[in-house]
């Protein structure tokens, strides 16, 4: 398959205006392509694309370059290399609508998409992200291993098995992986559906379930910007991840569930790597599930404004919010505060577990006034346990925010999907005519303020990814485009019914439970339970739990030699 000159003088651009690009040697390397199945713009936007990045090229005898989706054949950056020229692809991935992508990268690659019509000939395929920790099976057709949790926990362990059995026959190999803790090969799993559930078999070297692997010290592994260029939503400033996880228990919330328990990087360690970013760049980001509700946030908003940096954060909640935060973030420029209050009722935001009052959304509305030119907030529509009233709710807390926020307001709306691994994980979708006579609503009485929605359609079709099996794999890999028509028909080959994958789930046995996400079926159960009456969870204790099964014995024991300021 021929080069286009033009994509390869695209990536030679890009590269040339980067700042720490790992160029490497081919020679005795084994070479593999870090995939991101979007735009260069959103993928160099991404902590993870960067921290992987740097994980695979620290590896003894790995060489890694990166690649995304564009219209052409796809190619590394780095050499400008087509990807069959790769041992390995690794995909990674935070949103259920780019596995389309993926597919067509792969199909513009000369890759056959299923595992099963592939062979020595082909690069191994590797993927890893929230959303596959969550539910790697609608991926299992397509992908030769899958990384359940988190990357610095498999990668080294993968890469050195990798280099070590590179001659090997592949079945050997994927056998080598298969006992690697955290990564999943589908080929060693057979599984048979009855409707929508299902029954798993396994070989006996391979471990069932395959449980997440997580960081239990932060600090021991920094997670920084690498490289560095303009061409990103966040091209003006070094980013460094604060805090990994979150113990609100919002129960909509993936991230909230896939990465228990929360863990945060000690201040000294974050003004160290604030040092060395301000060398390049004078605005910090700082990123985290809940910057504000980081336990030295303050501490850590003094020692960079010391420093003389700009700051910039990458989430708040309206509960947690300092007025040094709030200044540092003036004093940085920033021109826009975004909260998400998610429900217009606090009925609903208990149904949730987003457990802010009206009061206090209001008065972060009167406080962003006097600060910010902008205020944007985020609601759902479609929550499990939502009525007409709060919709109409939401619009009179909207017009509210307004009476007290002088400035330019903008609402984002969402559809509600429901996850994998969280407590709606048994949940219905919205039906789609109630979803967009919903989103109607809103937009008609709220006809003075700007409001921006994502498409309902596309939602429903999320879902059925979110919560798919392999026969939704297969679908996925056969299909071409994503729109809704040429997927309902796509799952109508593999003999699924679209509006059957949007229906609440029963309390058995679902398709992700090949995976062990830490946090214990029980638990969520009750939790979902506990939804549906609106009643609300306190968050996770600063006392030593194991309530939910996240947390174990190891990351308290070394909780226990540092010793960190109560909140």
């Amino acid at each position: 398959m021929s080069l286009d000159w033009q994509t390869i003088a695209e990536a030679r651009s890009k590269v040339a205006k980067e700042i720490g690009t790992v160029v490497k040697d081919w020679g005795g390397q084994i070479p593999v392509a870090l995939a991101y199945p979007n735009s260069y713009y959103l993928g160099m936007s991404s902590l993870a694309v960067q921290v992987i990045y740097r994980l695979f090229n620290e590896q003894p005898g790995i060489v890694c370059e990166r690649t995304f989706f564009t219209k052409g054949q796809p190619i590394s950056l780095e050499s400008q290399r087509p990807l069959m020229d790769f041992v390995a692809l690794a995909f990674t991935l935070s949103f259920e609508m780019d596995y389309f992508n993926l597919v067509e990268m792969l199909r513009r690659a000369g890759i056959p998409p299923l595992a099963e019509e592939r062979d020595e000939r082909h690069p191994l395929l590797l993927a890893g992200g929230p959303c596959v920790t969550a539910n790697p099976e609608p991926l299992a057709p397509i992908f030769d291993a899958l990384v359940i949790g988190e990357g610095e926990e498999v990668i080294p362990t993968l890469a050195e098995t990798l280099r070590r059995e590179v001659r090997a026959p592949r079945l050997e190999l994927l056998r080598q992986w298969a006992i690697i803790p955290g990564l999943y090969v589908p080929r060693f799993y057979q599984v048979e559906y009855d409707g929508l559930g299902l029954k798993i078999e396994h070989e006996p070297f391979a471990p069932h379930p395959v449980k997440r692997q997580w960081v239990r010290d932060l600090d021991a592994h920094p997670t920084t910007s690498v490289i560095l260029t303009d061409e990103t939503k966040f091209g003006d400033m070094y980013l460094i991840e604060v805090s990994r996880g979150c113990g609100r228990g919002c129960r909509f919330c993936l991230a909230g569930f896939s990465y228990r328990p929360l863990r945060e990087r000690s201040v000294d360690v974050l003004l160290d790597q604030a040092k060395e970013g301000l060398g390049h760049r004078e605005k910090i980001g700082l990123v985290g599930a809940a910057l504000s509700d980081y336990s030295q946030i303050d501490a850590l908003t003094q020692g960079l404004r010391q420093l003389g940096a700009q700051i910039s954060v990458s989430s708040l909640r309206a509960d947690s919010l300092s007025e040094t935060l709030l200044e540092a973030l003036v004093e940085g420029g920033t021109k826009t505060l975004t909260i998400a209050p998610e429900a217009g009722s606090a009925r609903l935001r208990s149904c949730i577990n987003k457990d802010i009052s009206e009061e206090e959304i209001l008065e972060v509305a009167q406080r962003a006034s006097r600060h910010f030119p902008q205020l944007k907030l985020y609601f759902m529509l479609g929550l499990p346990g939502e009525r007409e009233e709060d919709i109409v709710a939401l619009a009179h807390l909207t017009q509210k925010i307004k009476e007290r926020f002088s400035g330019h307001l903008i609402v984002s709306l969402s559809p509600f999907v429901p996850k994998a691994q969280t407590p709606y994980q048994w949940a219905p979708m919205a039906p789609l005519p109630l979803l967009e006579a919903r989103l109607r609503y809103v937009k008609q009485n709220l006809s003075s303020i700007e409001v921006r929605s994502e498409s309902a359609a596309e939602a429903t079709i999320q879902a059925t990814l979110a919560r798919g099996d392999r026969r939704v794999g297969s679908a996925l890999a056969r299909t071409k485009g994503k729109s809704l028509p040429a997927w309902k028909r796509a799952l109508a080959r593999q003999g699924l019914a679209y509006e059957a994958l949007l229906e609440e789930r029963p309390h058995g046995t679902l398709p992700w439970k090949v995976v062990d996400n830490r946090v214990n079926e029980e638990y969520l159960w009750q939790e979902w339970k506990k939804g549906l009456k609106a009643q609300n969870t306190p968050p996770c204790p600063l006392t030593e739990c194991l309530k939910c099964g996240a947390c174990d014995e190891a990351f308290y024991e070394a909780k226990r030699k540092t010793v960190t300021p109560a909140r």
